[in-house]
């Protein structure tokens, strides 16, 4: 699959410590799975997270039709970082996601391990999700959007919230500043939103309320943590068939109207210029 094909709705953790979690992913439907070195490993398993990654990671390919990634260490936990990344190259897979990148000078750092390592035309995802990371998000964004690579950037509210010493609430009003700042700083480099994670696995509504407001920020899919989460995901990043029709007839409308030499229109009881029209194209798009 090349990184241009790649859709990010629902991109599925699974712990790389557990081969026998990694080979079960593939039937989940997931358009990313992420196999998780970082988090979803013990501090004391990183070395049998790459051992497991390496014996279920084959396995898991052998019956996935999307991508996979491997969620490598940060760049300031040297030790595990470069070893994390011998494993990524050996695995040879789609894309690698790279922990609390906080400067620039982490993306160079990222940048020239993965250069050496002539794995600089993978897909990379970076995590935005503390203080410092959110701060200079759209910094980051556009020194690795111009010097380096970045094609889609997370929002990490658990570790964004711990790090600031707040607490985490059900309304996320207390991430709201922190999440739009990461929307906007992704639009600005060119690369895709992807929400925070919902740490309720089992509360469906819960999940698809955050995903539902993730969308009208911006973000172009949600962090799935659980299996029975990526359904969701692609219900609610994917455009209904009457939000995809309503964008077809109004672009068709619209379109008809400059022909005719109008700027606005009337479409069905609303006035509708190009910022209505570009949001409608959107949805065109993410319905293909």
């Amino acid at each position: 699959m090349t990184t241009g094909a790649l859709r990010w709705r629902s991109p599925l953790f699974t712990p790389a410590n557990r081969p026998d979690l990694i080979a079960k992913q593939a039937r989940f439907g997931a358009d990313i799975v992420i196999v998780d070195l970082e988090d979803g490993t013990p501090l004391g398993a990183k070395a049998a997270g790459r051992a497991g990654a390496i014996e279920a990671v084959p396995k898991l390919r052998a019956e996935f039709n999307g991508a996979v990634f491997l969620r490598v260490n940060g760049v300031t936990d040297a030790e595990n970082f470069d070893a994390d990344l011998d494993c990524y190259a050996e695995l040879g897979l789609e894309g690698i996601v790279v922990p609390k990148i906080e400067t620039t000078g982490d993306v160079d750092v990222l940048a020239a391990a993965l250069g050496t390592r002539g794995l600089g035309d993978r897909a990379v995802m970076y995590g935005l999700e503390s203080v410092a990371g959110v701060h200079r998000a759209a910094e980051v964004l556009a020194h690795a959007a111009s010097t380096a690579r970045v094609d889609a950037a997370y929002f990490g509210a658990e570790d964004f919230i711990a790090d600031l010493g707040g607490r985490r609430t059900r309304s996320n009003l207390e991430v709201l500043s922190a999440r739009s700042q990461v929307a906007i700083a992704c639009r600005l480099a060119g690369v895709v939103a992807l929400d925070q994670v919902t740490t309720a696995i089992g509360d469906r509504d819960r999940f698809l309320e955050e995903a539902s407001f993730a969308r009208d920020l911006g973000y172009g899919g949600k962090l799935c943590i659980h299996p029975g989460q990526v359904a969701l995901a692609h219900e609610a990043f994917t455009p209904s068939s009457e939000e995809y029709d309503r964008a077809r007839r109004l672009i068709d409308a619209y379109e008809e109207a400059q022909r005719e030499g109008r700027g606005t229109i009337n479409f069905e009881g609303g006035m509708v210029d190009v910022p209505l029209v570009a949001q409608a194209r959107r949805v065109l798009a993410a319905g293909a």
